[in-house]
C-alpha cells in the first residue's frame, strides 16, 4: 500500500514463533525480533553493544505455518514488512500504543549460520503462485528446439518444471549472430 512505513529488521527470535488461527481458518504467527546495533568505539577499537530494540511481529497464512515449522527461539532473522501502530485499553483503563511489524518476507540470516531450503508444498495455491500461475503440464517430451516448449514433466503430478533437465534445443551452438 502507498504510505507504508517499509522497514528491514535483522536480529534474533527471543521466543519460539506462536502459531494460532483465525475463526475463518487463517493462519498467523506472532514473535518478537531483538535487535542490537553493534557500533565500533574507535579510540578503545572495541565493538560496544547499543540499547536493543524488542520488535512484536506478525506474519500471515502459509508463511505463518512456514515460520512456525522452520524458525526457533534464538534464531537469527531478516525480516521486511510494514510498521502498524496499534492503540487498546488495557483492563484498568489506561490508553496504551504498540508498534507492530507486518511481516511480508522472512528468512534465516546465512551470515553465521547455513540452512537447507525446502519448497513448501502447496495445496490450492491459486494464480500467482508458482511459475506465474499457468503450470503446464508435462507430456515426458523435452523440448527439441522445433516446437517444443523446451519443458519437461516432473513426474510429480505431471506439472512442468521450467529449470529441471537439460536445455532445450542444441545449447552448445554459437549463437545466431
Amino acid at each position: 500500500m502507498a504510505g507504508d512505513t517499509v522497514i528491514t529488521v535483522i536480529g534474533n527470535l527471543t521466543s519460539d514463533p506462536e502459531l494460532r488461527w483465525t475463526p475463518s481458518g487463517a493462519a498467523v504467527a506472532n514473535f518478537t525480533i531483538a535487535s542490537t546495533p553493534r557500533t565500533l568505539d574507535r579510540s578503545t577499537q572495541e565493538w560496544k553493544d547499543g540499547d536493543p530494540l524488542f520488535l512484536r511481529c506478525s506474519v500471515w497464512r502459509q508463511a505463518a505455518e512456514n515460520v512456525a515449522e522452520s524458525l526457533t527461539r534464538g534464531s537469527r532473522v531478516m525480516a521486511q514488512g510494514r510498521l502498524r501502530q496499534r492503540s487498546f485499553e488495557t483492563k484498568e483503563g489506561e490508553n496504551r500504543t504498540v508498534i507492530e511489524l507486518e511481516v511480508d518476507e522472512i528468512g534465516p540470516s546465512l551470515r553465521y549460520a547455513t540452512a537447507t531450503v525446502a519448497k513448501a508444498s502447496r495445496s490450492g495455491d491459486g494464480p500467482g503462485g508458482g511459475f506465474g500461475g499457468s503450470a503446464q503440464r508435462g507430456t515426458g517430451q523435452g523440448g527439441t528446439g522445433q516446437g517444443g516448449t523446451g519443458q519437461r514433466g516432473t513426474g510429480q503430478g505431471g506439472v512442468a518444471d521450467p529449470w529441471a533437465g537439460a536445455p532445450a534445443g542444441d545449447a552448445g551452438e554459437e549463437p545466431p549472430f
